[in-house]
């Protein structure tokens, strides 16, 4: 595979042929795409006959040969096809690596005598994670030089790091496929050197107080969830580790973590809509595992520490959610108090937990609120942010006796800003700016928030950004609009340097926030999933057709764009509405949702079926079967459409979007570009920070094409 792999980045990267003064318009008659061939497969579910002539194309083990030149075929295509835009595919990448800090470093974060941060250096991809001891001043050690580590490799993930108690040893996992298959290595730090100590299909560990332990959650490679929780002392052999904690369910995942308090390790299971918590004391990896509470069906709830009593965040009781406390000693549900009791207007997202605060992410109304709460006073507040769409997160707040908080700010009009908040003073300073080193004037931009009527009569916020001086509400404006909405995920507003590529060329840059995401709460994720999934592709199209009616855009001037479950959303509005848009950006696109549904060999289908519905049962078939894109696809127009896959993609495999396109080749009545770029790398795409701005490029290169943009 190795020599595959070589010679499909080659194609991505350099492309075969040149073709000057042409576009994708006029390539697509001169040059002809790949045929998938067809097959006679088909099987029988719920009295139909289910035809699938291009499910020759998975292949779990990726090794067939067939499968292999189909997609070099893919990637030659695509390389011919984008040859003549490799100039403003360069001139895109310059812009956008020019505005980047090419020397940048995190901001250090103090645990006990040692500052903590990661830097990053110019030219190279990867991170470097570094310390010094008592002082700034002092000399700085590398602990981690991840490009060292990814030395030769065309992909490198590095996932947890974790530092044990006395800062002595280094824990850190590693996947270099992208495939999230995961080994960790443990390195000492005194002596510079790895321990012979690693462990195999890892998802996240926990150090034990002592030093000595870790707790891991282990994946089951065979059923293809994580069902296991491992005890690992130094030294030992994995095949020594011991058992602590299973899960049966293959519906459940495991997992664990350390309260800020250090007192306690926290361990569970949880499904789409269900958790079950254990708790043990970190001082001594021996400690038995207790239950806080048995699954019970549709509650959540996640747990910190403080004193003598766990705060608990849950929906029992409390479809927006509460926090209770409740004493160690005996923390079943007859001993919760509230501390902040459910509201009907305002979700709480999570919460964050001091020795002297409580820090309370709120959603009303769609936008984002921190809420303080002095434990010992009593008094609250709220932090208070002034754009009319912005996010914020919490930060590097390692220390759990502290009055000071770090949160990160950023807005579609406003870089990243980091603060250092006094919680009792209320008093901020920045401690790092987002820096463009191009420049950046906040005041030639706006950020505005309006709202589409879906078919129910339910307002759908839309947050739009743009540049002042190219904006014409005449319906003249190119716009590109994303969505998501799956799994209570919030599509947050958020600062792009390389979207300013798109504002400096006339684009809008829409969000819309559709049902099935997290935007609004948990009811607005109840509306956009199981049986309401149809909501979140209604949702969009009358998202697109606002912005069209208010002369945002028009459709031949609109772009739509979604990933995973957003490429899901993307293939059934184009099977509903392909009028809509001039061109569709797919990435690693969830399209043939029916027949992965149905395969539970397949990582995470079992836990999904929280989210679509099992197709083995027929009422569930025959609702996924009515907007599942590749089942859906017919002869009819479609528009411009670039495809964009994993080939080790775990949770989209590369199978998906290669069978949707050869359906969609097949079905649709145009002359219009079907692009299907498969790289080397998994479902986050590329690895390197360098390679992310290549990839987009070539997006923005084949939007810009279409349209005849040339500046």
């Amino acid at each position: 595979m190795k020599k595959v792999t070589t010679l499909l980045w080659l194609i991505l990267l350099f492309g075969v042929v040149s073709a000057i003064d042409l576009n994708l318009t006029k390539l697509n008659k001169k040059l002809s795409p790949p045929i998938a061939k067809r097959s006679d497969y088909f099987y029988r579910l719920h009295n139909h006959h289910i035809r699938d002539p291009y499910h020759w194309l998975k292949d779990k083990e990726r090794s067939n040969p067939d499968v292999i030149d189909y997609i070099e075929e893919e990637n030659v295509y695509a390389g011919k096809m984008m040859e003549h835009t490799r100039k403003m595919q360069e001139t895109l990448y310059n812009e956008m690596t020019a505005r980047m800090q090419q020397n940048d470093m995190s901001i250090p974060t103090r645990i006990d005598e040692y500052f903590y941060y990661f830097r990053e250096e110019e030219g190279k991809e990867y991170s470097l994670y570094c310390r010094k001891k008592d002082s700034l001043e002092n000399e700085e050690e590398i602990l981690l030089d991840v490009n060292k580590l990814a030395e030769g490799k065309e992909y490198y993930s590095v996932d947890t790091i974790a530092m044990s108690p006395n800062h002595r040893y280094l824990a850190y996992s590693v996947d270099n496929s992208g495939s999230e298959i995961y080994t960790l290595y443990i390195k000492d730090l005194e002596d510079d050197r790895l321990l012979p100590d690693s462990i195999y299909a890892i998802s996240s560990m926990e150090w034990s107080n002592d030093n000595s332990n870790m707790f891991y959650t282990a994946d089951n490679l065979e059923l293809n969830y994580t069902d296991k929780i491992y005890r690992h002392t130094l030294g030992a052999n994995q095949s020594e580790d011991k058992l602590i904690l299973s899960e049966p369910d293959a519906r459940y995942y495991m997992w664990i973590y350390k309260t800020k308090s250090k007192k306690y390790l926290i361990a569970g299971s949880s499904s789409k809509t269900t958790d079950q918590i254990y708790y043990a004391e970190a001082d001594d990896a021996h400690s038995p595992f207790r239950l806080l509470r048995n699954k019970v069906s549709g509650i959540k709830y996640s747990v910190s520490h403080r004193g003598d009593e766990f705060y608990i965040q849950t929906n029992d009781s409390a479809p927006n959610y509460r926090i209770v406390k409740t004493p160690v000693f005996s923390p079943t549900k007859d001993n919760w108090e509230d501390v902040i009791p459910t509201s009907k207007n305002t979700y709480i997202e999570y919460f964050n937990l001091f020795q002297d605060y409580l820090i309370v992410h709120e959603l009303k109304n769609g936008q984002p609120l921190m809420h303080v709460y002095n434990m010992e006073s009593k008094d609250d507040y709220y932090i208070k942010f002034n754009d009319p769409a912005y996010d914020f997160y919490t930060t590097g707040n390692a220390n759990f006796d502290t009055d000071i908080l770090r949160f990160s700010y950023e807005s579609f009009t406003a870089p990243k800003i980091i603060y250092d908040y006094n919680l009792e003073t209320q008093e901020k300073v920045v401690r790092k700016h987002q820096d463009i080193p191009t420049g950046y004037n906040h005041s030639d931009y706006k950020s505005e928030r309006i709202y589409a009527i879906a078919n129910d009569g339910t307002e759908i916020p839309i947050s739009l950004v743009y540049k002042k001086s190219e904006f014409h509400q005449d319906g003249s404006n190119p716009l590109l609009l994303e969505g998501y909405g799956a799994y209570g995920d919030r599509n947050s507003p958020y600062f792009s340097t390389s979207r300013l590529s798109l504002l400096n060329r006339g684009f809008i840059y829409a969000t819309a926030h559709v049902r099935g995401g997290g935007d609004k709460g948990d009811s607005w994720y109840e509306q956009g999933k199981m049986f309401n999934k149809k909501n979140t592709f209604s949702d969009f199209i009358s998202c697109a057709e606002e912005l069209i009616e208010s002369q945002y855009t028009s459709s031949e001037d609109l772009v739509i764009k979604g990933g995973s479950a957003g490429g899901l959303l993307i293939g059934a509005v184009l099977n509903q509405r392909p009028d809509i848009c001039k061109i569709a950006i797919a990435e690693v696109p969830f399209v043939d949702i029916i027949n992965t549904m149905l395969d539970t060999t397949l990582v995470a289908t079992v836990s999904e079926y929280e989210e679509w519905g099992n197709p083995k049962e027929k009422k569930y078939f025959d609702y996924m079967s009515s907007y599942c894109p590749y089942t859906n696809v017919r002869p009819q127009p479609y528009p411009h459409i670039l495809v964009l896959a994993g080939f080790y993609d775990p949770r989209v495999n590369y199978w998906e979007p290669a069978k949707w396109v050869a359906k969609l080749r097949y079905s649709k009545t145009d002359s219009n570009v079907i692009l299907l770029r498969t790289s080397m790398s998994g479902h986050q795409g590329a690895s390197g920070r360098y390679q992310y701005y290549e990839e987009l490029a070539f997006q923005y290169s084949f939007i810009f094409d279409i349209l005849c943009i040339n500046r």
